[in-house]
């Protein structure tokens, strides 16, 4: 699951891998970051785990580096960041941005 945490029931998870049901699991992201130590995800060999980096390559860090440069140029230029999500916060302060 690279998703969200809450899409896997993970107690239905540890029951389907202990019996079987599931050959095996990968897991980046969980209902409750960081997993404690002794969560039994931690405790399966038929699990890997990772710290929430599924997106960490050099690929998708070098694209988003380069997203964070054009939002601020833009930013600096007075104009919408081309990413910004949310722009009704251009009309809330307006001051720094071109709308």
């Amino acid at each position: 699951n690279t998703a969200r945490g809450a899409v896997i029931d993970t107690d239905a998870l540890v029951k389907a891998l202990k019996e079987g049901w599931i050959a095996a699991a990968a897991l980046d992201v969980f209902e409750q970051e960081p997993l404690p130590p002794d969560h039994p995800l931690t405790k399966l060999n038929n699990v890997v785990l990772t710290p929430h980096i599924g997106s960490a390559t050099i690929e998708t860090r070098t694209q988003m580096a380069e997203l964070v440069a054009q939002n601020l140029i833009a930013f600096y230029k007075g104009e919408v960041p081309p990413t910004l999500v949310n722009k009704e916060v251009v009309k809330v302060r307006p001051p720094g941005f071109k709308s």
